[in-house]
């Protein structure tokens, strides 16, 4: 579950006023999820240092790496620099704060010297990643730090999509004959739908990566733009099975819906589609509704074993969308 930026805070604030705040945690999300605010907010929080100063040269016990070579990685001498400030003793009380910015541009011998740190925090200190990309990330570094996942500010481009299939969804009432040429036909529609979401993430991410090459084309090695094209073709991959399984919950939950109206259930997770659930529920009984939400179960388990996208849509299509 990904949480907005003012709950995920809300939630660390309050830890913090119980003394419960971790040593470590992860904060990842996709561009636009206020990763890097959510950090300094709660860095002013246990320092005293004003969020608007976290980044800057004026913070006090407030460290920083993020990616500044050539390479655009984060160097080993990095950490070893930010473990050495660690190790001094806070002024006046404060904490003091780690942050690594694009953890997962830690180069492997930095991310291993991490992991120490990470093992053995020094007293007073709390330690925060932050990343696009958390899948990059090694194991070893994932379990030793909580995870919060962060929303996209505002969801304006799930909300977008998922508004489609719900429209998608609601023109399957006025179908009366439910056969096979139907729901494979639907199925082309639901998968035209993902590949609009997949050429948008990728139109941004390419713009992202010209942008890039335009800064720093003349200050990084031969290497870098080989490594970052692969990077950002990863965070694009990222993004888009994070997107793809919002559309997932999105039928799960009209399905869900349906079941509700089945059992005469007032609360709804589509309140919008209300009219066009009840009526299928009226078409089916409750065995052939759960039938249909166990057949979307079986879609998310196959997608998540990367069996073949477009078959395993194509199956669960016919099984959910036959009469």
């Amino acid at each position: 579950m990904a949480f907005s930026r003012d709950t995920a805070f809300n939630l660390l604030r309050r830890a913090h006023e119980q003394n419960r705040l971790a040593h470590a945690y992860l904060f990842s999300g996709p561009p636009g999820s206020g990763k890097q605010r959510l950090a300094a907010e709660l860095a002013s929080l246990v320092n005293g240092t004003p969020s608007s100063d976290v980044f800057s040269a004026r913070a006090r016990d407030i460290f920083v790496a993020q990616p500044e070579s050539k390479s655009r990685r984060i160097v080993i001498e990095q950490i070893r620099d930010l473990e050495h400030a660690l190790q001094m003793r806070a002024s006046n009380g404060r904490r003091k704060v780690a942050i690594v910015s694009d953890a997962d541009r830690l180069q492997p011998q930095a991310a291993n010297a991490f992991l120490k740190t990470l093992e053995e925090p020094p007293k007073d200190s709390l330690l925060l990643l932050l990343s696009a990309l958390p899948e990059a990330l090694p194991e070893t570094i994932l379990s030793r730090c909580i995870a919060i996942p962060l929303a996209p500010e505002g969801h304006p481009k799930n909300k977008a999509e998922e508004k489609q299939l719900v429209k998608l969804l609601q023109q399957t009432v006025c179908e009366q004959s439910w056969n096979i040429q139907y729901a494979y036909r639907l199925a082309q529609e639901f998968q035209r739908l993902l590949r609009a979401v997949r050429e948008q993430i990728k139109s941004e991410t390419d713009q992202a990566l010209r942008q890039e090459e335009t800064r720093y084309k003349d200050s990084t090695d031969g290497a870098w733009l080989e490594e970052r094209e692969e990077y950002y073709k990863a965070l694009t991959e990222s993004f888009y099975l994070q997107r793809r399984a919002g559309l997932i919950e999105t039928l799960f939950a009209w399905w869900s819906d349906v079941l509700r109206s089945s059992n005469r259930v007032e609360r709804r997770n589509l309140p919008n589609a209300g009219k066009e659930t009840g009526e299928l529920a009226s078409r089916f009984t409750t065995v052939e509704i759960l039938r249909r939400i166990q057949r979307l179960e079986e879609l998310r388990d196959h997608l998540s074993r990367n069996i073949q996208e477009a078959l395993a849509i194509e199956v669960a299509f016919l099984a959910i969308f036959t009469a």
